[in-house]
């Protein structure tokens, strides 16, 4: 659930992790669910046609007259249940900038992010399944089913997100300098998200687990 502390604001648990004190309710775990898939289907996959700055954020009051025209159980939305879904994300995947709103990532839209590319860690992780390992390491990383390839700040969470979809899973390295300088820059999207247009194959090399022998990147 989601509650509202007068003087430290939104957070998601009972009571406020800063103050202890119980805050005022704004939404149920199922009404944060409901919600974040309604969002993730609006400013990740441009639904309902709303429009959207090439940056990717669309007006909350444009999001919430959407989703009540659409969708009779969610009368009650407004624009502070957007802000609070968004700025107690524990993955960082929304933005509020103003009255607006968007993805950090996961579009299948083409946007310009335009994304931070300062502090990029020197490799990111990539997971594939084998059998398309050679295939990858030949011809680099594309985009498969978004606008942009999505890349792991470390090693575990690559193997997480690729466990998801695949029994077996190799993790890819990638040399974000060479990267950088065969010019597809990386930006920062979200606490352990990162985007890139495309990955060449230079870029890329077999990563180790770093918990086996010690071994790591």
């Amino acid at each position: 659930m989601i509650n509202e502390c007068e003087e430290h604001g939104y957070y998601r648990d009972e009571f406020c992790p800063v103050c202890g004190e119980k805050g005022k309710f704004v939404m149920s775990d199922y009404e944060v669910e409901k919600l974040g898939r309604t969002l993730a289907a609006i400013l990740r996959h441009g639904k309902f046609g709303l429009e959207m700055n090439p940056q990717g954020f669309v007006n909350l009051r444009d999001i919430v007259e959407a989703v009540r025209a659409t969708a009779p159980r969610m009368k009650w939305l407004g624009p502070h249940h957007i802000e609070a879904l968004a700025l107690t994300d524990p993955k960082g995947r929304y933005q509020v900038v103003g009255h607006k709103v968007r993805a950090t990532y996961g579009h299948t839209v083409k946007l310009d992010l335009r994304l931070p590319t300062d502090d990029v860690p020197d490799f990111l992780y990539y997971p594939i399944s084998p059998e398309v390992e050679e295939i990858i390491m030949e011809a680099g990383i594309m985009p498969v089913d978004r606008a942009m390839v999505h890349l792991s700040g470390t090693y575990r969470d690559a193997l997480k997100a690729g466990s998801v979809r695949m029994d077996d899973v190799v993790v890819i390295a990638v040399d974000t300098k060479k990267c950088a300088d065969a010019g597809f820059a990386i930006g920062k999207a979200a606490k352990s998200v990162y985007l890139c247009d495309r990955v060449p194959p230079e870029c890329l090399s077999i990563a180790k687990d770093p918990d086996y022998k010690g071994d790591s990147y």
